[in-house]
């Protein structure tokens, strides 16, 4: 059977970009759903009925009409950052097809000259600003979808915030239409200009001397989080992640979370991945608030409250790591309860009750201990000696396939 929707890509030049197949389908649908802005584009020679988008957004409208032939309007390609990108999640392949026109970051990247593979593409259309934190490097080129007319302004105030000031900003608007102009400027000196609700911003970073550069591997300075002391360490954190592994899509518990710093880090390792940070302690509930947007990972999900019984009702996760708790009763059988086949568990002790909590541990699931050393060189009168840190046994275990 032929598909009953069709998800029309539709540019600034309306109807009369449209290909044949794309206009053949828009005249033969019984209804017609999109934005009105896209409505507005299409000719009175198009008889379906012309439905808005409901607000709040929601795709109930097109799922209903199951079997019709209905139409659903997206700007440039529905897969990108699109509607059909989300009709795709509820139907079968078989029963939508998709009629694409250049993206506005294909547009983009054509009027710029930069090879789209090279570019950097982020989204802040419904997603906090502080996304852009994450993606921020110097020699970067970044193509961002805007929320609305105000996004270049706040983007530009954000690169100055960052250190980032020199960068150069350039901003698309109406892209493939006749209303096409762009504006450019450093983002020192962006002017307060009007700018239309449709645009997009091209961005070639630029970070000043003083600029904070962050790795893209794991192990942030400790510097770059907010904390009251409660910190994995940067050396014993780096170990710590190498050992939980992140895989994109893969979910994250981060128990005992402190300042956030594991599940931070876990993000900043694939777009795909998540991390819950569970944490009792309202002071650093605010520091993981704080962290999580300054190191451009918004999504991580604060959990407020204390294990084990905050962690009964969350998703099960592809890997945990407890930083502390390991000693309270039922937090570390819980967690290998909760714990995805497959998954690891990661768990860190100081103190030597909570050492030996995680050899009993051992002795009853398996896994590896390991003892971790750090010293670091210090003044000691006109010399340096090495001061060491507590040594951190670290439990590394993997949940079998069949549990």
């Amino acid at each position: 059977m032929a598909p009953w929707l069709t998800v029309v890509g539709i540019g600034e030049d309306g109807f009369s970009g449209l290909g044949k197949h794309a206009r053949r389908a828009l005249l033969s649908a019984s209804r017609i759903i999109g934005s009105p802005r896209q409505l507005a584009l299409l000719p009175r020679c198009v008889p379906g009925e012309r439905q808005p988008w409901p607000a709040p957004f929601s795709l109930a409208p097109v799922l209903a009409l199951r079997g019709e032939p209905v139409c659903v309007l997206a700007s440039g390609d529905p897969m990108f950052y699109g509607v059909g990108a989300s009709l795709a999640r509820q139907l079968p392949a078989d029963e939508m097809q998709v009629l694409s026109m250049p993206s506005s970051c294909a547009l983009a990247a054509a009027r710029l000259g930069w090879p789209l593979q090279e570019v950097q593409v982020v989204s802040v259309v419904g997603r906090p600003l502080a996304t852009l934190n994450a993606h921020l490097h110097s020699g970067v080129r970044l193509l961002v979808l805007s929320n609305d007319g105000s996004s270049p302004g706040a983007i530009a105030a954000l690169l100055r915030e960052r250190g980032f000031g020199p960068s150069r900003v350039q901003v698309f608007e109406h892209l493939g239409g006749v209303e096409e102009r762009r504006l450019s400027a450093t983002a020192e000196d962006w002017p307060d200009a009007q700018v239309a609700a449709l645009n997009l911003v091209a961005i070639e970073c630029i970070a000043t001397p003083h600029a904070l550069r962050l790795p893209r591997v794991a192990g942030l300075p400790d510097g770059a989080f907010r904390h009251d002391g409660q910190l994995t360490k940067r050396d014993v954190r780096a170990i710590t992640l190498a050992r939980l592994a992140p895989q994109p899509g893969e979910l994250l518990w981060d128990v005992g979370a402190g300042c956030g710093s594991i599940g931070i880090e876990w993000m900043r390792a694939h777009p795909a991945c998540r991390a819950l940070a569970i944490e009792a302690d309202e002071g650093r509930q605010g520091f993981i608030e704080h962290n999580r947007d300054a190191l451009g990972v918004p999504g991580l999900q604060l959990i407020r409250g204390k294990a084990p019984d905050a962690l009964q009702a969350l998703e099960r996760p592809d890997a945990i790591f407890i930083g502390g708790g390991v000693t309270r009763e039922g937090v570390l059988p819980l967690c290998w309860e909760r714990l995805r086949p497959g998954g690891r568990l990661v768990a860190n002790a100081v103190t030597l009750q909570s050492e030996l909590a995680l050899a009993h541990f051992r002795e009853q699931h398996g896994g590896e201990l390991t003892r971790i050393h750090i010293a670091q060189a210090q003044p000691l009168g006109r010399f340096d000696t090495w001061r060491q840190a507590l040594p951190i046994t670290l439990l590394d275990v993997v949940k079998p396939a069949d549990a």
